[in-house]
């Protein structure tokens, strides 16, 4: 899991935020946004300064998000976790000992109910839940299903992190570098 607490997952969309990101002190990162081609020598930089990379399956082009890619990137590439909104790809990387964050957009009571069973049967580490500025949501989200809830998507604030941390977040994921320097080592 996490290791010490780390309150903020940054997240880096372009190889100039990841620059800013080898930098600040988070030891947990996520990787949005790449090319099929870019992962290795993403990944390989970010643990050269210390960093477990998570990569965001679904937000990688010219690779298919199922289970036969989640395989490779739990296999070739090596990051810390992958985080994905679907159950096969969240079962192949438990299954290769991977950190697994399962991401759940926040659509309307149907989809809630459709997430909670699906959590019953993935079982992931964690759960992302979008957009992360409901805060009764994260505390039903992570009180009804046991598994650690991280808040994302629509985090822009000091008071959104803060209103999603006391709502029952472990962590809040932001792509807002202002964030990111905020709450470091905080």
């Amino acid at each position: 899991m996490l290791a010490n607490r780390q309150r903020i997952l940054p997240a880096a969309r372009k190889v100039k935020d990841l620059e800013k990101l080898l930098k600040l002190s988070y030891e947990y990162i996520v990787i949005l946004d790449t090319h099929v081609s870019q992962l290795q020598p993403i990944v390989q930089l970010a643990k050269s300064h210390g960093k477990k990379p998570i990569l965001h399956a679904d937000l990688i082009e010219g690779l298919k998000n199922d289970e036969y890619a989640a395989e490779y990137l739990c296999q070739v590439v090596c990051p810390a976790g992958i985080v994905s909104t679907r159950a096969g790809v969240i079962a192949k990387t438990k299954q290769n000992g991977l950190l697994a964050i399962q991401r759940m957009f926040l659509l309307d009571t149907n989809a809630l109910e459709k997430s909670y069973a699906m959590f019953e049967r993935t079982k992931p580490d964690y759960i992302e839940v979008l957009p992360g500025v409901i805060p009764h949501i994260i505390t039903e989200v992570s009180e009804r299903t046991g598994i650690p809830v991280f808040a994302g998507g629509l985090i822009r604030t000091v008071n959104d992190v803060e209103q999603a941390l006391a709502a029952g977040a472990s962590a809040v994921t932001t792509s807002n570098a202002e964030l990111w320097k905020h709450f470091e080592r905080k």
